[in-house]
């Protein structure tokens, strides 16, 4: 692939090394194979497994507990070179911190010493259940049930579009275990081998096939309460706080993948000619390479300043869901503009284009679709919906 023509901001020397070392794993051991093995389905452990080797499946976790204490303006910089490289790499990066986010904020010392090694650094990979066939964006309708059984629970139900569904080594999974509403949910840390889980065949996707997407049924499984996380009826609270920085982690990956589209046709760009000039002295097309390019920085310089929010311990709710509205609609644009770039060329699956325009459709709807940001952003500007 072109190298990435990004100039980073990064506030350390350390934060400058790992982003160098994220660049050599993404352009030596993840973009070279990311085609085929796409198009073939494959799903691509060995690549975690030596993310998390290397430490860089608990980026913005405590190095008490295996992270490694970065910031999340570096963490989310580290996601986009992923995803630049493989979208299915890159997003299942940012499933898996969400997966931890639960434990990490809200679990007990005694809950974190035993099962965060093993899940920010010990090769396991997690998977996050929210959404159930029918309550996707109407998450607190969740029918998942959680039934206490002397000193522990019993979880009855099925969740819906799991990433990492069926190969997760954990599931951080919200289930209810009170009335109706959000304040009748619970989270807990449910182990992948646990007798009673089961997941479907993955769904046929558009793109990113080789990341199972998955239905997960929970036919009485049984867990400790040693593994339920915060108290109970705490769960819709904590899939939220999870949710806004989930919402960074998607901003990263789609500006990711919109970066390499934009390098992939700039390449093309200037060796291709048309008329005896390179189809990059037209000024139709230098114009549409420089607004993709506008488009690319403005959504990154909004996902980083959310970021730094975050990492300043300030509110950033309406800045993540607008950083993942803006970056995911500047990515779908991005993306079908490349592929206008390449003209017929750019229809077919000798380029990468077509990819990334496939690949950046899911990302304007998974983790809260565009339009659930619109409502989260309106909320907090105009205060919530009469009825």
């Amino acid at each position: 692939m072109p190298e990435q023509g990004v100039e980073r901001q990064l506030p350390t020397d350390e934060a400058r090394d790992l982003l160098e070392l994220v660049r050599d794993i993404a352009q030596r051991e993840i973009a070279p194979r990311a085609a085929e093995d796409e198009e073939a389905g494959r799903f691509p452990r060995s690549t975690f497994t030596l993310l998390s080797s290397s430490g860089l499946l608990g980026l913005p976790y405590d190095a008490e507990f295996g992270g490694g204490d970065q910031p999340y303006e570096v963490y989310l910089q580290v996601l986009e070179e992923l995803a630049a490289a493989r979208l299915t790499v890159g997003l299942g990066v940012s499933v898996h911190s969400l997966a931890c986010h639960a434990l990490a904020n809200f679990g007990t010392k005694q809950q974190c010493a035993e099962f965060l090694p093993g899940m920010l650094g010990g090769g396991l990979l997690g998977a996050y259940c929210l959404s159930e066939p029918s309550s996707g964006s109407d998450a607190a309708s969740l029918r998942t049930k959680a039934v206490r059984d002397g000193d522990g629970w019993v979880l009855t139900g099925t969740k819906a579009w799991i990433t990492h569904g069926g190969v997760a080594d954990f599931y951080t999974v919200l289930a209810r275990s009170g009335g109706e509403g959000a304040r009748g949910i619970t989270a807990f840390l449910v182990p992948g081998d646990a007798e009673g889980l089961s997941a479907a065949a993955p769904e046929k996707k558009m793109g990113m096939k080789g990341s199972p997407t998955a239905q997960v049924h929970f036919d009485g499984v049984r867990v400790g309460d040693a593994r339920r996380i915060g108290d109970e009826g705490q769960g819709f609270q904590i899939a939220l706080s999870a949710l806004d920085s989930g919402r960074l982690g998607i901003a990263a990956c789609a500006i990711g993948v919109a970066q390499a589209a934009l390098d992939e046709a700039v390449a093309y760009a200037k060796g291709r000619t048309q008329f005896g000039r390179p189809v990059a002295d037209f000024q139709g097309l230098r114009f549409m390479l420089a607004d993709m390019a506008t488009q690319i920085e403005a959504g990154r310089a909004l996902y980083l300043s959310a970021a730094r929010l975050r990492d300043a311990g300030r509110p950033f709710s309406k800045q993540a869901a607008m950083a993942k509205l803006l970056c995911t609609d500047a990515a779908m644009k991005v993306t079908t503009d490349a592929v206008q770039v390449f003209g017929g060329y750019g229809y077919t699956a000798d380029f990468p284009v077509e990819r990334f325009m496939r690949e950046a459709k899911v990302l304007q709807i998974v983790e809260g679709t565009n339009q659930i940001q619109r409502m989260v952003i309106a909320r907090h500007l105009a205060g919530p919906e009469t009825r």
